[in-house]
């Protein structure tokens, strides 16, 4: 008796709008042994058409049916049609925007692993190094702020909000990050002089803002963090900033997320990154994959077994 690994098949991926998405996942398709179908967005589609036309030559010069790799058009047809072709597709994976993720989990008949949309948070507790907090708050928010790995809300203790904030504001504002501040907040970054300032809404908490723009929550503890992450974290990426040791560790297990961090950016959590190397995107779902969904997670297993006239 063996177990193995065994491709998945035919793995269906929909996404939106950046053709580099089309050669990473027809390279880890091919490399883990599955057949993709892509469907790209409307934006990059002369690219993706061209992009998918090299694969399926290269393919074809190295023996492989170049239909391992096939490119549908745009047409929203198709999508449906694809989300429920039970008998030929195995997977489906969504990857761009909430509202397309929404999309495919409501309509797809095949199986679907998603690659959540990110709502990321970081908890600056009232034991931080403030200077330390300004760097990996800044740092998630402004190096790449159209990405799901970058920080949407940040979560301040009431005690250190009046130190803190106006140590943040100077660094944001070098970017022109739109601050949408509550009740408490607000009042604190106006006196700093903030010059992109908002009044926060229910709207504005659990929203994935891919922009120079922010949301800033005040809290009375670490409790009240932890609740505020639990009613608005997609389960992507969350981090705080404490120089608690037990506090850090109390946060890493309580918080339901792909990947949560204790003093460091949420930026991080890239495929790249952990060393797994190309990703299709980060799951945020709890089965088969979790995280950034590398070629090790587009396989399955099954047993081979080998008998010479046994019965049971």
């Amino acid at each position: 008796m063996r177990k193995v690994t065994a491709p998945l098949g035919v793995v269906g991926v929909i996404y939106e709008s950046r053709p580099n998405v089309t050669v990473d996942v027809a390279a880890l398709c091919i490399r883990s042994g599955n057949a993709a179908v892509l469907r790209g967005g409307t934006d990059a589609f002369h690219t993706n058409t061209v992009l998918v036309s090299l694969i399926r030559q290269a393919l074809e010069e190295n023996s492989v049916d170049p239909d391992a790799v096939v490119l549908l058009p745009t047409d929203r047809a198709l999508v449906n049609e694809l989300l429920t072709a039970t008998q030929f597709v195995d997977i489906i994976i969504p990857r761009g925007s909430q509202s397309l993720i929404d999309f495919v989990r409501q309509h797809s008949r095949v199986p679907v692993i998603e690659t959540g949309a990110g709502v990321c948070h970081t908890y600056v507790e009232a034991s931080a190094d403030l200077d330390k907090a300004a760097n990996i708050v800044t740092n998630a928010k402004v190096s790449r702020p159209s990405v799901c790995n970058a920080l949407d809300t940040v979560i301040v203790d009431g005690s250190i909000a009046a130190d803190f904030l106006p140590i943040l504001a100077p660094r944001l504002a070098a970017y022109q990050v739109e601050i949408f501040a509550d009740e408490t907040a607000f009042p604190i970054l106006q006196q700093a002089g903030y010059p992109h300032l908002q009044h926060a809404g229910e709207a504005d908490f659990g929203r994935e803002f891919l922009d120079f723009k922010c949301s800033v929550k005040i809290v009375a503890n670490a409790g009240e963090a932890l609740a505020h992450i639990r009613r608005y974290s997609s389960r992507h990426s969350e981090a705080i900033v404490t120089q608690n040791a037990a506090l850090g560790e109390r946060f890493q297990q309580e918080v339901d997320a792909a990947a949560v961090y204790v003093n460091a950016s949420t930026r991080f959590t890239d495929g790249g990154v952990f060393g797994l190397g190309a990703e299709i995107g980060i799951s945020t779902q709890k089965l088969h994959a979790r995280g950034p969904f590398a070629l090790e997670k587009l396989v399955t297993e099954k047993w081979i077994v080998t008998g010479d006239g046994q019965t049971r």
